[in-house]
């Protein structure tokens, strides 16, 4: 395993070594600009913050260690320090006797550790002995670790099987082919182009992206955001490219799945208990918001979206719908009638979304031209690949579904 040493990381070195955005015009192609744009940023980081083979430790703390030990360990190895960088004879005076000091607090927090275990057990003689031989002899645990590459296949193969059965068991009449959505929904053009960007707009969502970093990214993204006065003009040049263009980069549309358990109190070893959370590239996040924040406005204009419809809304959430479902009930009982709610569960909403149903919906709400050819490339062309650890599986090919982690998912699933 890599890593980089992030006291290497000086956002103003790291402009230095980027220096001035290479020439390009407004007319290449974004893929060629986002390639660009990962290759030179990849190369300014390695310059400044090379990566290092690094070692893991796996030490469990030996339950006597208490917090205060922590501290008295650190303070010690400060001492040292200190000691070793002057030579003074005062400071390895001051060394010296904290380091016996430290030897008592250890040997008093063995015997205060041992005293109370024996004394649990006081007065049941097989407990007394069962604890007498895990003081004197503590038992060897063999942790057993699943080989993370299968796991990583058993997970891809997991996810994409769900999906595929999901899919199956719809009523064949809800299987449309996108084209023929798209062909069929006429309806008057509301909005065909995007708003192209301001600097001033990207140093703003650049300044409100969460600092996730993917693998995927060519340095990390908490560089980016401290250094983003400096790569304005960058991100300015390749969103401007893509809304104008009305394509998603190719390379932002990788995702590496990150499988999160649904409830801690679950059984971690059933496949089924974990939901694929996406990793996605930095770049397409910040794409992405810029295109949600218009997306939004549009919505808002048109009054599109039902008003009980809470999920996935600003100003709204959880809260929202459920005072108004109180409130419709209370009304209910008042005039003495008789109310049934039904409840439904989703599963793998996000995941099963059809495309050309999606598509045919956009078309139909009066989107055209550049934007609704953006959402397109959006969606289509998408792949992923589960990761852990160093372990990867191969990326598979998604013909349907919204990545879960995105920031557009939500609203298109909305819609």
């Amino acid at each position: 395993m890599f890593s980089r040493p992030r006291r290497l990381m000086d956002p103003e070195g790291f402009l230095r070594n980027l220096g001035v955005l290479p020439a390009m015009e407004p007319g290449d192609p974004v893929d060629v600009l986002v390639d660009l744009y990962n290759r030179e940023l990849t190369r300014a980081i390695d310059t400044i913050a090379p990566e290092r083979p690094i070692t893991l430790r796996h030490d469990k703390p030996s339950p006597w260690f208490t917090g205060e030990l922590a501290v008295m360990k650190h303070t010690r190895r400060g001492l040292e320090c200190t000691w070793r960088s002057s030579r003074d004879v005062s400071d390895r005076a001051r060394a010296t006797a904290f380091l016996r000091a430290y030897t008592v607090a250890i040997r008093a927090a063995k015997e205060s550790y041992m005293t109370t275990r024996i004394a649990s057990a006081a007065n049941r003689s097989s407990e007394l002995f069962r604890v007498v031989g895990e003081l004197l002899q503590p038992p060897v645990v063999e942790e057993t670790f699943d080989d993370p590459a299968t796991r990583c296949r058993d997970f891809a193969h997991h996810f994409a099987d769900k999906v595929a059965q999901i899919r199956l068991e719809l009523d064949s009449n809800s299987t449309t082919v996108p084209g023929e959505v798209i062909e069929a929904s006429a309806c008057l053009i509301l909005w065909d182009s995007f708003r192209l960007v301001l600097p001033e707009t990207v140093v703003e969502v650049l300044g409100a992206v969460r600092a996730t970093t993917s693998v995927l990214d060519p340095c990390p993204s908490w560089l980016i955001k401290s250094a983003r006065e400096g790569l304005v003009d960058w991100f300015v040049l390749i969103i401007n490219a893509s809304l104008e263009q009305g394509v998603f980069p190719s390379y932002l549309k990788q995702a590496v799945v990150r499988p999160l358990l649904k409830k801690v109190s679950l059984d971690s070893t059933v496949l089924n208990n974990f939901r694929p959370i996406s990793n996605l590239p930095f770049l397409g996040k910040v794409l992405e918001r810029v295109v949600a924040s218009q997306l939004q406005g549009f919505l808002d204009d048109i009054n599109y979206l039902d008003q009980s419809q809470s999920g996935f809304r600003p100003g709204h959430g959880t809260k929202t719908a459920l005072v108004a479902l109180v409130d419709d009930l209370r009304r209910e009982l008042d005039r003495g009638s008789v109310t049934l709610l039904v409840l439904l569960d989703i599963s793998a909403a996000f995941d099963t979304i059809d495309h050309g149903i999606l598509l045919g919906r956009l078309s139909g709400m009066g989107l055209g031209g550049t934007v609704l050819s953006w959402l397109r490339s959006f969606l289509e062309g998408r792949s992923q690949m589960v990761k852990l650890g160093d372990a990867c599986s191969d990326p598979w090919p998604l013909s349907c579904g919204v990545p879960q982690g995105s920031i557009l998912s939500p609203m298109l699933f909305n819609i």
